[in-house]
């Protein structure tokens, strides 16, 4: 270990100037964005004389302090820090002023002892971004007194710093020897490490397309890890959009921790939602509530000390048990554990959402960090989802009868915000979604004045979950509102009086996400079904240097029997007549070899429809079917129905549960049917994003239909190959299968070596 400590002026304050309680009351506070636009809102009213984003460093007992204060006037002497907020300031907890005053105060002292001043005027500005209002905090300080009290807050810090920095240089030396817990790598796993661990060293951007039963978790996390010295990263994140996938990697993360001659040095760390796991989600998230936020910066040195020293990962049940052993909040410790880990296993939306604590851990503390994204074809519509809402006039207008007297007038504004909307726009017809090219100030004004309200009355009640709801929707979308653009569509659907929807519904992600890649050093994104590289390259706003590579299958053609079923259309006009003679195929091909098979259709009614002609024509046929809103014990029972001695015909869905994260090897599955090329329905709103696709990217029916489709065809399809023992067979059923334009976007091991099958 050598040269100095580096340590950021919020990281410093966050770590030794926080105290009492953990205050998480309902005060929404702005976006990234929201902050970002009202920091330069503050800038620019200032005279010529303010510098703002003022670089700042200096070193004090042994480190190296740096960070960027907002803005300095040298002709008045004031040093300010910007601070945006929402609604009434009084609702910011005195431990959050303490805070804002410490890093203030820091930076005051870097930049009297930069500039050689014996006294500094201080100001904290909050601003609210909803009312455009400055609220300025003035003092003033000799420089003795900020170097003081930055001397105090570095040795609270300078222990810690030097034990993460041993940490650090022992993490490092163990992973450039990091052994593979196998003798020797899976056919085409060696290839998929090496491209990873070279990705990871030359700091870029990769999409990855690697088959399923190559090993991808452990082909990933092996190199990653082995790159992190290598690469100077501080962090590796494994992120994934299933929770079976979390679970995967942090086995996988367990094998090669067992795998090394001697304990691996590794701080694993799993962030799952907080739904599971706050302790009392009958109380509010504040001190004066919940015994578990009482004290809780108190007691979080000695909570966070022995989380570090756990022996093993810090799954969601570890960190319970050494939260409650020191009385804190099991979610929030994981989320303060999120600054100290090595690697962090989450879902995605842990850095691409609006409020991600991933991305501003990272943005914070300037960290260099390695980023695998595991299931990525799935990205895309998760991030979607992300930056869209919807608002519910009949949620409003329910919850009007029962509230609060306080917050009749703020729900009574935003009913008749409502029915202005309505009128002015003339719905002719129910149901028919009408879209606005922009969105009325009007209706958002009317948005902010009732999350304001409601975050007034809950400051001070109980929660109230519905409450709660409302407003965090409202808050959303009038987020998504002040970004609106072509990258997402407004539409009004009127359903009968009083049963209106408002939705900002986001098309192409790619304008949210390209800030969180942009902040990523190395990012790996891996699926077996990726192809063509530039469709989610385009969508997901990565870097155009972006690279794509496809690693070789292990498994062969002579494993798979690929039937292309060119005599029947499945097309929307012709899926009635389709029936009978699917129907016949899936008996006849049964009645030759009895076994598991399952039969994948665009829809539940296309599969009901086939099922029941099956069930008429070949009663002898064991069935079983999803159903639309399976539980987990259901789904779990239908995949358990799969036995090496069962047989049956399965119905499913394409891009439903059963068609992908499923194993099936040997023969619990030796066959499965694909109905239809899994387009999306050729609906208002698939038509709309095909226009906005083919505005952007010249490239709609593409990106809209024909990659979403046959993403979930290949992804059903392999269900049925899954280690180098098995041998299945698949049949599609379509005549555009045979196309060469759709031909191409088949896995190419299918059809390696011979002809494909006919039928």
């Amino acid at each position: 270990m050598s040269g100095l400590l580096k340590v950021t002026v919020r990281t410093l304050c966050e770590f030794a100037a926080r105290a009492g309680d953990l205050d998480h009351r309902y005060t929404p506070a702005p976006s990234a964005e929201e902050g970002m636009a009202g920091h330069t809102r503050v800038q620019e009213r200032r005279p010529l004389s303010y510098q703002k984003e003022v670089p700042l460093a200096g070193i004090c007992e042994g480190l190296q302090v740096s960070g960027r204060a907002d803005g300095y006037d040298r002709v008045a002497g004031r040093l300010e820090e910007i601070k945006t907020h929402r609604g009434d300031l009084s609702r910011l907890s005195p431990a959050q002023q303490a805070l804002h005053r410490a890093q203030l105060r820091a930076y005051g002292a870097l930049l009297c002892r930069e500039q050689q001043l014996k006294r500094l005027q201080l100001t904290l500005v909050y601003y609210d971004v909803n009312r455009d209002k400055e609220t300025p905090v003035t003092e003033t300080a000799t420089a003795d007194e900020l170097w003081q009290e930055l001397v105090e807050l570095c040795r609270a810090y300078a222990e810690w710093a030097k034990q993460e920095a041993r940490h650090r240089e022992y993490r490092d030396g163990a992973l450039a020897e990091l052994e593979f817990p196998f003798g020797d790598f899976r056919a085409g796993q060696r290839e998929l490490a090496r491209t990873v661990y070279v990705n990871a060293c030359r700091g870029e951007s990769l999409l990855l397309q690697a088959p399923t039963g190559l090993g991808k978790t452990l082909g990933t996390l092996y190199p990653a890890l082995m790159a992190l010295p290598k690469a100077g990263q501080d962090r590796l994140f494994f992120l994934t959009a299933r929770n079976t996938g979390r679970r995967l990697a942090l086995d996988g993360l367990a094998m090669l921790a067992s795998a090394q001659p001697a304990r691996l040095p590794l701080r694993v760390l799993e962030l799952v939602a907080k739904g599971d796991a706050c302790e009392h989600p009958d109380k509010a998230c504040h001190g004066e509530a919940c015994p578990l936020a009482r004290g809780f910066f108190d007691r979080l040195p000695a909570a966070r000390l022995a989380a570090v020293n756990q022996a093993g990962p810090l799954t969601s049940g570890t960190l319970r048990e050494v939260a409650l052993a020191y009385q804190i909040c099991p979610y929030f410790l994981a989320q303060e554990m999120a600054r100290w880990a090595d690697v962090v296993v989450a879902d995605v939306n842990r850095l691409f959402d609006q409020s991600a604590i991933l991305h501003g851990l990272t943005r914070q503390n300037d960290w260099r960090v390695s980023l695998l994204v595991d299931e990525a074809h799935n990205l895309i519509d998760r991030a979607r989802a992300m930056y869209s809402v919807t608002l519910s006039q009949q949620r409003l207008l329910a919850l009007r009868r029962s509230a609060p007297g306080e917050l009749k007038a703020p729900l009574n504004r935003l009913a008749r915000a409502w029915q202005a909307l309505v009128r002015d726009q003339g719905a002719v017809s129910f149901d028919t979604p009408s879209l606005l090219p922009v969105i009325p100030g009007s209706f958002t004004g009317a948005l902010g004045g009732l999350v304001s309200a409601i975050t007034d009355y809950l400051t001070e009640q109980p929660p109230d979950y519905a409450l709660q709801e409302l407003m965090f929707e409202c808050l959303g979308f009038g987020r998504l509102a002040e970004s609106f653009g072509d990258h997402s569509l407004c539409e009004l659907t009127v359903r009968g009086r009083g049963r209106a929807s408002l939705a900002i519904q986001n098309l192409i992600p790619a304008d949210f996400l390209q800030p969180r890649f942009a902040a990523i050093h190395s990012t790996v994104l891996f699926s077996a079904t990726l192809a063509p590289g530039i469709y989610h390259r385009d969508l997901l706003g990565l870097p155009q240097h972006t690279g794509w590579k496809e690693v070789a299958s292990p498994f062969s053609a002579q494993q798979l029997t690929v039937n292309m079923v060119g005599h029947i259309s499945t097309r929307q006009a012709d899926r009635e007549r389709s029936c009978q003679p699917i129907a016949e195929l899936i008996a006849r091909e049964y009645q030759r070899q009895p076994g598991n098979y399952l039969a994948y259709f665009s829809s539940f009614a296309y599969a009901d429809a086939v099922r029941e002609v099956l069930q008429r024509e070949a009663p002898g046929v064991p069935l079983r079917y999803q159903k639309p809103g399976m539980s987990s014990q259901e789904r779990a029972a239908f995949v358990e129905g799969f036995t090496e001695d069962s047989e049956g015909v399965a119905f499913a869905v394409l891009g439903g549960s059963f068609a992908e994260g499923i194993d099936l090897p040997g023969n619990r599955l030796i066959g499965a049917f694909v109905a239809t090329l899994g387009l999306p329905p050729f609906d208002h709103w698939h038509q709309i994003l095909k226009a906005r696709l083919d505005q952007r990217f010249g490239a709609g029916y593409h990106y809209a239909y024909l990659y979403p489709g046959i993403q979930k065809v290949i992804q059903a399809a392999g269900r049925v190959i899954r280690t180098e023992q098995d041998r299945g067979r698949i049949w599609l059923i379509d005549d555009r299968f045979g196309k060469p334009e759709v031909r191409r976007l088949l896995p190419g091991w299918w059809f390696a070596d011979k002809a494909a099958g006919g039928s």
